[in-house]
This record gives structure tokens, C-alpha cells and sequence, in this order.
């Protein structure tokens, strides 16, 4: 690896103009107009000291579960329920419709997963059926799903886009007890008659808000008109908007609701910005960064999906080991990129905003918003993915 910008530059000359001319800020400008946060909302300092308050003094094994669901539980390394999961568990479990207000990072997944995992392994007649805004979050479901599952004979089949239909449908035609999918191809395979949603007596709405936010509310109203009446369902927001309430309306039943108070940031990120000037500085500050101690697992946001290529094939020829997801990536490639990640065969992510939710990615020590993020919801999912478990992370934004 280069480890510094003179050396870097002697290899190759200040090749960069490409930068100059087509940065993440000119090309995404033309392609809709971003409004300028203020800087200082991206400065914080981290508070550890409540770092155990999302953790209940309650344990697992005090939930009536499945013998074996309590061992793959105490296997996949729970043992203290988060507060939604203290609070939602025990209204699943009694058949109750619930609503979820709650950020990610919360403990959300495992709050509606254990308990219906429970329900299908004493009733191997029920289905259900999860829907997610990102295959990357689906795919983060399922990934949970699998460890709770072990050894219980349960089958589930992940339902997204890029990935093959045919090989889908087959396994759809088994009947899965469960089915975790995005709202475009659960349509598709719906109309193709290959899934019929009047089979499934519980179904899992998450992060409904971003499914409104990306235009599938449609979808959404569509899959609730033909689902069974009598069912339980499960709803989360981190908002509940006008438009979500729409989808409320007629999709719960006398619900429970869950709100857990979260703080805008966390408190375990420290978050400061880099101030740049001109495309050159730019790349060439991150050169820098990325080389300091320290930045061992770090995941760089940018706007555009051009952008992140871009700022990959640079990266990599400066020596630095780095993959990206992005929306122009086959879903096999985005899920190979993820899983270097993880078992950090890379130690640098790049993404545009694809990835801001739901992934659960141990140990991101730093988060590089190497392009400002849009609205300040979507900075606080970016800077999400680190400082989880009660560990420390950084969040670094560069301000030009």
C-alpha cells in the first residue's frame, strides 16, 4: 500500500483530473439539487457512559420459547434482551398485532423473529411472511433467521431482486414456512401465481418508512388487499408519517404499540468533520486517513452509484483493499463485496445509501461520508452501521 500522498504521486502522477472534472457533487448535481446541511450537525463527541441502557436485566431463558430455539438464542450469542425486544416478545407471543417505533440497531429483527419462530416450530401449518425495503436488509433477515431456525426442520426462501426467479419458485413451491422479500419481486411472483399471500397468517412490515420514502407504498396496499383477515401482523417505522398511517389503517388490529426513545446519533459515535477543498485535496485527505492507525474496518458513503465506482477503482490503485455496493452491482456481487467485508478480506466498504439500512456489520471502526449525506435521516443511518453493541465508532464527514 501507499502510505502517503508523495509516494503515491510519484508512482503515478497527480492523476486525478477526472476528479476535478466529474466529483461526486458536480455529476449528482445535475442529476437532482441537494440542500447543504449544516455542518455542525455532524460534530458530537461520544458519551459512553449509558452504554448498557438498551439492555434489559431480563434474560432469554425467561421467555416461554422452544427448548431448542433457547439454544440456538444462547448459540448466536443473546443472552440479555434489547428494550423492544423485552417489550415486543411477550405481545407476539400472547397473538397480538404490533407496532414498532424504532431506529435500527435496536434489536428489532430479533424482537419479531424469536417470537415467530416459536409460533411456526409449534405449528408447522403456519406461514410467514417478512417484506423489507433492500434485499441487503432481507438479506440480513434471513441471515438471522437461519442461526434461529437450526436444527427446528423450518425452510424459509429469500425473495429479491437479481437474483434467480426460477430457482425461487421452485423452492416457493415447497411451501416455506417463511418467506423474506422485496416488495418488486414479491409482486412479480405473485402475479406469476407462483406466491399466495391468502396462505400466510402472519406477516412482518419493517422499515415501512423507507418503503414509503422509495415508492412502494402500492405494493404494500396491494400485499395487505389480498392477505387473510384473520392474521397477526407486525409493523416498524423509525416515523410513523401521513403516509405510513395510510398503510396502518388497514393493516393492524387493536395493535400494541412499542416506541423506543433513541437519540438522534448515537451516543457511542464520535462525529466530526473534514473540511476540503476541491476534488484533488479531496481523494487525497481520504488517502490519508485511511493509512492513520486505527482505521481497521471502514465503510465510505457517497451519493452516486457512478461516484462510488469511481472513488473504488481509485482506491485500489492506490493499494488499498475495497469493495462496493451500489445499485449497478448484481445482487451477486453486492453480497460478495458484503461478506469480504465481514470476514474482512476488505477492510474498506463503499456504498451509496443502498446500504444505510439494516446491515448489522460487526466492528465498522470508522464511517466516511465522502459525500454529504441529503437529509439528516439519512445521516443518522449512515453513522449507525458503527458504534453497535456498546462500542465505540467515528463518523467523519467531509464539508468542502
Amino acid at each position: 500500500m501507499f502510505k502517503n500522498q508523495r509516494q503515491y504521486r510519484s508512482k503515478t502522477g497527480n492523476g486525478n483530473s477526472s476528479f476535478k472534472r466529474n466529483g461526486f457533487s458536480s455529476r449528482g448535481s445535475r442529476r437532482r439539487p441537494v440542500k447543504k446541511l449544516d455542518s455542525n450537525l455532524f460534530i458530537r463527541q461520544a458519551s459512553m457512559k449509558n452504554t448498557e441502557t438498551n439492555t434489559s436485566l431480563q434474560t432469554f431463558s425467561e421467555f416461554p420459547l422452544a427448548d431448542k430455539l433457547q439454544r440456538n438464542i444462547q448459540e448466536h450469542g443473546y443472552s440479555h434482551p434489547t428494550q423492544i425486544q423485552e417489550q415486543t416478545i411477550p405481545h407476539l407471543l400472547n397473538g397480538r398485532d404490533v407496532i414498532g417505533v424504532a431506529h435500527t440497531g435496536t434489536g428489532k429483527t430479533a424482537a419479531f423473529l424469536i417470537p415467530l419462530v416459536h409460533k411456526v416450530f409449534l405449528d408447522k401449518n403456519e406461514r410467514v411472511l417478512i417484506v423489507t425495503p433492500t434485499r441487503e436488509l432481507a438479506m440480513q433477515i434471513t441471515e438471522e433467521l437461519r442461526a434461529f431456525i437450526k436444527g427446528m426442520d423450518l425452510e424459509v426462501v429469500l425473495c429479491i431482486g437479481g437474483s434467480n426467479m426460477e430457482r425461487q419458485e421452485k423452492k416457493l413451491h415447497h411451501n416455506p414456512h417463511f418467506v423474506i422479500g422485496t416488495p418488486g419481486r414479491l409482486r412479480d411472483l405473485i402475479e406469476r401465481r407462483r406466491l399466495n399471500l391468502n396462505l400466510f397468517h402472519n406477516i412482518v412490515l419493517d422499515e415501512v418508512d423507507r418503503m414509503v420514502d422509495i415508492g412502494f407504498i402500492r405494493d404494500v396496499k396491494y400485499f395487505i388487499s389480498l392477505l387473510p383477515p384473520k392474521r397477526q401482523s407486525l409493523f416498524f417505522s423509525a416515523t410513523i408519517s401521513g403516509k405510513v398511517t395510510e398503510i396502518l389503517r388497514d393493516f393492524v388490529t387493536d395493535p400494541v404499540t412499542v416506541s423506543i426513545k433513541q437519540q438522534d446519533t448515537s451516543e457511542n459515535v464520535d462525529q466530526n468533520i473534514i473540511r476540503v477543498n476541491g476534488s484533488n485535496a479531496k481523494v487525497d485527505t481520504l488517502h490519508d486517513l485511511l493509512t492513520q492507525n486505527g482505521f481497521d474496518k471502514v465503510l465510505i458513503f457517497g451519493r452516486t452509484k457512478w461516484g462510488i465506482e469511481k472513488l473504488t477503482r481509485d482506491l485500489l490503485t492506490r493499494g488499498f483493499k475495497a469493495a462496493a455496493i451500489h445499485g449497478n452491482k448484481t445482487q451477486g456481487q453486492r453480497q460478495r463485496a458484503l461478506e469480504q467485508f465481514k470476514n474482512n478480506d476488505v477492510h474498506i466498504l463503499l456504498a451509496t445509501d443502498v446500504a444505510s439500512r439494516g446491515l448489522d456489520i460487526e466492528n465498522v471502526t470508522h464511517v466516511i461520508n465522502y459525500d454529504a449525506p441529503e437529509s439528516y435521516d439519512d445521516y443518522v443511518h449512515r453513522i449507525g452501521r458503527t458504534g453497535r453493541a456498546g462500542k465505540k465508532g467515528t463518523a467523519l464527514t467531509f464539508v468542502e
